[in-house]
C-alpha cells in the first residue's frame, strides 16, 4: 500500500512522462524514494476533461519490475493506446492522469463456476481470464463506472480476453483476482487524491 504522499509523487512521475513522450523532452524526476523501487503492477490510464472518457489504459499487470520502471512503460504505452490515436501535445491539459497499483494476482479456485461469483466483490477486486495464449484484464473501477454485476464482470473480463462472454464457465478458463490502488488527478495539473470505490453487487 502506498501513502497518499507516495501515490500523489506516482501520478506526477506518471504525469512527466505522458508529458515527455508527447512534447519528446527528458523527464524532470528522478524518483528516488524508496517505494519506486520495489517490483509493484501498475496501470496509467488517461480520461479526457471534462466528460471523463477513456483516452488511454496500459499497465504491467505483474509485480515484475520497479514501479518507477513499471511507471515509465506505463505511462508512455498509455500514450500511444492502439485503441485509440497517439496522444498529441494540445491533448495535455484536456486530460487527467490516473495510477493504479496492483496486488499481486490471485487464482480462483471453484469446483463449480458460479462458486467464482461468491470469491468477487464489486468494488474492490479487478479480474484476469486467461485461457491459453487469451488474456484479458479489468480494473477495479471499471465495473463500479459501467454499474456491472459480478456476472456481468466477469463476462466482459472473458470478452476483453478475445474469448466468448461465457468462457468463464470452461474448466480450461483461469480466473483470477487483485485489488487496486488508485490515485488520480481531479483536474490537469492540479490536485491529486486517492480515489476510494463504493461499487455494491446490486
Amino acid at each position: 500500500m502506498l501513502t497518499v504522499i507516495e501515490g500523489k509523487k506516482a501520478v506526477q512521475f506518471a504525469r512527466e512522462i505522458v508529458e515527455q513522450v508527447v512534447k519528446k523532452t527528458s523527464p524532470k524526476s528522478n524518483t528516488t524514494d524508496s517505494i519506486f523501487v520495489e517490483k509493484q503492477g501498475v496501470f496509467v490510464t488517461l480520461h479526457t476533461i471534462p466528460d471523463l472518457d477513456l483516452r488511454g489504459c496500459i499497465g504491467i499487470p505483474l509485480p515484475v519490475m520497479s514501479l518507477r520502471e513499471a511507471l515509465i512503460e506505463s505511462a508512455r504505452s498509455a500514450t500511444h493506446d492502439p485503441r485509440f490515436p497517439p496522444l498529441e501535445e494540445h491533448e495535455l491539459d484536456h486530460i487527467i492522469v490516473e495510477v493504479t497499483i496492483l496486488t499481486k494476482p490471485l487464482l480462483l479456485k471453484a469446483k463449480q463456476p458460479r462458486e467464482y461469483l461468491s470469491q468477487i466483490e464489486i468494488g474492490r477486486d479487478g479480474l484476469i481470464v486467461e485461457q491459453g495464449f487469451s488474456k484479458g484484464l479489468l480494473l477495479p473501477q471499471v465495473p463500479v463506472e459501467q454499474h456491472w454485476k459480478k456476472e456481468e464482470f466477469l463476462s466482459h473480463t472473458c470478452m476483453k480476453a478475445g474469448l466468448l462472454p461465457d468462457a468463464w464457465f470452461e474448466k480450461h478458463t483461469k480466473i483470477f483476482k487483485f485489488s487496486g490502488q488508485i490515485f488520480t488527478e481531479i483536474s490537469p495539473h492540479g490536485e491529486i487524491k486517492e480515489k476510494k470505490l463504493d461499487g455494491s453487487d446490486s
